[in-house]
């Protein structure tokens, strides 16, 4: 899992899982709003947002958090993994909901500029958008999918998977410095085995070569 896709509908709870599981990987994490959004929900230019989009898609790490469905099938061809939060429509819209109450008046973290949230006309349009999002997006990401047949598949259908999933990932990494750890103890006490013995060694040699200089010794006296 080097080049992932986090995917899936509004207020799924995609970005908190992607910052999550950048920190457990250690991948560097894109969100797609902080590309596209300046201050004041002022939008970038599409040739400027494909352009750094295309930066981000040329490394060979990343995560990117986001859907921007026109991006999907080119992000698709360079991921190796695709998550996606298939919600049903309700979970999304109280996710969103709570997430618009919880950040009214500023501006969240992984937007690109100053974009403090705001009830208005496009605030509720995109509200309620939540509601034609898998009816819109679902053919299209599974058209995707089917183009490419090589990326790893892993569907969330509500949050407790996703939480599952993380803690998995979690173990394996705890297990893996556990036996990190275990071989660098095994090495270790190698090495200073290897160095006593090799003392022990010297010391029994040094006292043959006492012992025979000794007796050479005692042979031209006696003689």
């Amino acid at each position: 899992m080097e080049r992932v896709m986090v995917i899936g509908g509004n207020g799924s709870g995609k970005t908190t899982f992607s910052v999550k599981l950048a920190e457990l990987t250690s991948l560097p994490l894109t969100h797609l709003d902080r590309l596209f959004w300046r201050d004041n929900w002022q939008r970038v230019p599409r040739e400027e947002f494909d352009a750094a989009l295309a930066a981000v898609l040329s490394g060979d790490q990343w995560v990117i958090d986001g859907n921007f469905l026109r991006t999907i099938p080119v992000r698709m061809k360079r991921a190796d993994t695709v998550i996606w939060f298939d919600f049903p429509a309700i979970l999304c819209f109280f996710g969103v909901t709570e997430r618009f109450f919880k950040n009214y008046g500023r501006s969240r973290d992984d937007m690109g500029g100053y974009c403090p949230e705001r009830l208005d006309r496009e605030k509720l349009s995109f509200l309620f958008s939540v509601f034609r999002f898998n009816k819109t997006n679902r053919p299209q990401i599974r058209a995707a999918l089917a183009e490419n047949p090589g990326v790893k598949l892993v569907v969330f259908k509500n949050r407790r998977q996703a939480d599952r999933f993380l803690a998995s990932l979690a173990q394996e990494a705890a297990s893996g410095r556990e036996e990190s750890s275990g071989r660098e103890e095994i090495r270790g006490g190698e090495e200073k085995g290897g160095r006593e013995e090799n003392s022990a060694g010297e010391e029994t040699r040094k006292s043959k070569t006492e012992n025979g200089k000794k007796e050479r010794s005692d042979g031209s006296q006696r003689a």
